[in-house]
């Protein structure tokens, strides 16, 4: 028989997950010895045994690895055996490195919830971690949330000043235990505990979890610390309680999640399918967004259960007002389960912060900051290392699309079909970092042919959260120079010279000496999704968003705030064009309208809808009254001399904005309380009634005139500006006319993706392309996206838009990376960048 030595260095999501242990017991049956260690973003692998034996261990290893490992294609390093052999199976970690704030750990497994084993554990009375909130195993419990170093390991964790007690260390070091080096292994005699605090310190007395769920069941607001964060607890069928959380959080109408024990108490008030359930019981528990079974209740003063069983756990109005929606999570750690158990009703769990500020980590950090809002603390003493935020999708076509990548999806890689080759200009550099957006900041990082995107950090208008995002960045980049020979990563950021991250990035890039690259917001939005598919031109893009800054082009209109233009992508007649770099040319856009008062009407959909009246010539239409009624008449007067000179006006083209207009005049908000608002309501109401599949549905959605074709002739644009007016003529002459709100928005709705879909197919015939990408955040609006998706594929065209990114800023980051490894056309400076001078369309 053939001795043989076989050097293995495993890559992907292999620590956290039991890999070695796999390893251990393969290796076993295979009579092979050696060490198994994980070192930093890799496990390393060195056994000796027949070489037969070794080879079957290879061909075994990627079947035997279960989700959530993962495994990369494996190479074998054959080498001459050690003589003598080494004695036994050795499972080692070698010596951390230290992660400090940094945004990426690219070899550790995401926070995972209870796994089936350890729940079943959880409730047997004869087990010893029963009913215990912190149990695990190498298949569940915190790996992210609590890495201060890497590679993976207990000592390497904030459970390393938890010493194992005598029976946790005999499990941790039998191979035949399931928790046979599980590093997170702990019990009541030797893991961490819960205690529960008053607003001033004080420990309150009695058991904690028991005080804290009846402190819930009276109504009162409880600050747990959860797996990333503090959270924000109340029942969620009470309304005074509900009112006052949103009070004290200053949050009036954003809609809260909702942690339940099980599905049951909603299954009457929500539609569940299939696909849906498997997520919300999947490993991650993400929020999940549940589509009402009637939606009528939504805006109602009180609750309309369908039924008996519906009745019993009615949620509270106030929990999501105005939303189609509840967005619905399972627990995501035996703490969460035990708690909502012991209350016995559906809870919301909101984030643990005030409004606009970073997650609270810590119980002196959240005494302090949340304080005013919680009246009792659970806490526990295993520190958080790292915030992490709930993770929030919903189901398109039947597949997961994120809105919110964080717990239990971050830190891990995305799964892309393919990497990118580095384009000459980057191929010198060890990596690529990119910033995203000011808004849901999720930067991300590309090397040796891998993507990682940060978990969602929040909006950078907070100085809190913009310091802790460059603590992050700056021991990225310090880590990087430490350990690499061919210089610091090249840094990426918007194109849009306000934006704090990209200020953010040319600190960093003078700090450190770093080439500093810009990409056009929508590029990027449209690259995301490019990047996600590996899609290669001729393709189509919709990016349509809130906002966005691009370069004044005087042939299009000369306006710079960009948010809903028809992009076209194809491969470049330029000596790159090998690397797979991309031409992007910008094909049409929505007729620009101003806005009155700048970046106030980013807020106030009155205002945005006063430009749109004003840019049609109608602003005494009768049913435009709720928008005019909106403003004081002085105020109202010195609006209109600005429209009529240009003053502080900017133009825009942005779809986001255009939903803001309808949403005024339908009278539905007139000023914002958080970002998206207009549309959820606009996106509501219209799902109040049938859809089009109904056969009660053509009598009551009359349809709208379809907008007007785009024309060349007006915008200097291949195929023009997309003419919204023929959608507002009819939408007030609707209201004018007494039409049911829900009606008109479930008619703008069709219409506007009618639109959409007419100008698309115009462009796919002349461009000769049969593939569209829906990038940006308008598509959020499931009902938007659908309805295109529909109207695209029935047309024939293949359609794409991001699932395992946010197709909000939260994955700007992506398709920023993209844009650099693929040299489409950006802005290249070295130390602090300057404002795109040039257009980089094609």
């Amino acid at each position: 028989m053939s001795q043989a030595r076989l050097r293995l260095l495993c890559r992907g999501v292999v620590q956290g997950v039991g890999f070695r242990p796999l390893v251990h017991r393969l290796a076993r049956e295979l009579n092979l010895v050696g060490e198994l260690e994980n070192v930093a973003g890799a496990v390393r692998l060195e056994l000796q045994g027949e070489r037969r034996s070794l080879e079957r261990l290879v061909r075994r290893l990627p079947v035997a690895l279960q989700p959530p490992g993962a495994l990369e294609p494996l190479e074998p390093e054959w080498l001459p055996p050690l003589v003598p052999a080494p004695a036994g199976l050795c499972i080692a970690a070698a010596a951390g490195q230290p992660l400090g704030p940094g945004l990426f750990a690219p070899s550790l497994a995401a926070d995972l919830a209870p796994c089936p084993c350890c729940l079943a554990e959880l409730r047997d009375p004869a087990n010893r971690r029963y009913r215990y909130p912190f149990i695990s195993c190498s298949r569940c419990g915190p790996r992210y949330s609590i890495a201060t170093a890497e590679p993976y390991a207990r000592a390497h964790t904030t459970l390393a000043a938890f010493p194992l007690c005598p029976a946790c260390q005999r499990e941790f070091d039998d191979s035949a235990d399931r928790r046979f080096h599980a590093e997170t292994i702990g019990c009541p005699a030797c893991g961490p505990q819960l205690r529960l605090l008053a607003p001033d310190g004080a420990a309150m007395a009695g058991d904690p979890l028991r005080a804290a769920a009846a402190l819930l069941q009276r109504g009162g607001i409880l600050a747990l610390q959860g797996v990333g964060g503090f959270q924000l607890l109340v029942d969620a069928t009470a309304t005074e309680a509900v009112a006052r959380l949103r009070q004290r959080k200053r949050r009036p109408h954003k809609p809260f999640a909702l942690l339940l024990a099980e599905l049951a108490p909603l299954e009457n008030q929500v539609r569940i399918t299939p696909e849906e359930r498997r997520e919300l019981e999947g490993p991650a528990a993400p929020i999940v967004l549940l589509r009402r079974t009637s939606t009528a209740h939504a805006a109602a003063d009180v609750p309309t259960p369908l039924d008996a069983a519906a009745a019993a756990v009615p949620i509270a109005v106030g929990v999501a007002p105005g939303s189609p929606c509840l967005g619905v999570m399972l627990p995501a750690s035996p703490l969460h389960l035990l708690l909502a158990q012991a209350v016995g009703r559906p809870l919301v769990a909101t984030s643990g912060n005030p409004s606009g500020e970073p997650l609270c980590t810590d119980p002196d950090e959240a005494l302090e900051r949340l304080g005013g809002s919680a009246d009792a603390f659970l806490v526990h003493n295993r520190p958080i290392a790292r915030p992490l935020d709930d993770s929030l999708l919903q189901l398109i076509d039947g597949r997961p699309a994120l809105l919110r990548r964080a717990r239990g999806y971050a830190p891990v890689a995305l799964p892309l079909p393919a990497s990118p080759p580095p384009a000459p200009a980057v191929a010198g550099a060890c990596a690529v970092l990119a910033l995203g957006g000011d808004l849901k900041a999720a930067p991300a990082l590309a090397a040796g042919g891998r993507v990682w995107v940060a978990p969602y950090q929040g909006d950078l208008a907070s100085p809190r959260l913009r310091q802790r995002l460059q603590h992050g960045l700056e021991a990225q980049l310090e880590r990087h120079l430490r350990e690499t020979l061919s210089g610091g990563p090249w840094l990426v950021a918007d194109g849009h010279p306000g934006y704090m991250g990209v200020r953010l990035a040319e600190g960093l890039a003078t700090r450190h000496h770093l080439a500093l690259l810009r990409v056009q917001h929508h590029q990027a939005h449209g690259l995301a999704v490019v990047a996600e598919h590996a899609l290669s031109g001729p393709l189509l893009v919709w990016a349509a968003d809130g906002l966005g800054y691009g370069p004044a082009d005087a042939a299009a209109g000369g306006h710079q705030l960009w948010g809903g233009e028809l992009l076209w992508l194809e491969r470049a007649e330029t000596p790159v064009a090998a690397c797979g770099a991309l031409a992007i040319e910008r094909l049409a856009c929505l007729r620009p309208w101003p806005l009155p008062g700048g970046e106030r009407a980013l807020v106030e959909p009155r205002r945005v809808a006063l430009g749109l009246l004003a840019e049609a010539g109608w602003l005494e239409h009768p049913g435009a009254a709720a928008c005019r009624a909106a403003f004081a008449p002085d105020e109202l007067r010195l609006l209109r001399q600005a429209l009529a000179s240009g003053c502080n006006a900017p133009r825009t083209s942005a779809l986001g904005r255009l939903f803001d207009g309808a949403a005024s005049l339908l009278d539905l908000v007139q000023e914002l309380s958080y970002e998206g608002q207009a549309g959820l309501l606009l996106e509501g109401l219209a799902r109040q009634v049938a859809p089009p599949s109904d056969p009660l549905a053509p009598a009551v959605l009359e349809p709208l005139a379809s907008a007007a074709p785009a024309t060349p002739a007006a915008a200097g644009l291949p195929l023009g500006w997309l003419d919204w007016t023929p959608l507002l003529a009819a939408l007030l002459e609707g209201v004018a006319a007494g039409r049911p709100p829900a009606q008109l928005a479930a008619a703008w709705h069709r219409q506007l993706c009618e639109a959409l879909v007419a100008l698309t197919l115009r462009a796919a015939r002349e461009r000769g392309c049969a593939q569209v990408a829906l990038a940006g955040g308008c598509f959020q609006n499931a009902l938007l996206l659908e309805g295109c998706i529909a109207g695209l594929r029935a047309a024939g065209l293949a359609v794409f838009w991001n699932g395992h990114v946010p197709c909000n800023d939260g994955g700007l980051a992506l398709g920023q990376v993209w844009a650099a490894l693929h040299a489409i056309s950006i802005t290249k400076t070295n130390g602090p960048a300057a404002p795109c001078a040039s257009p980089p369309l094609g």
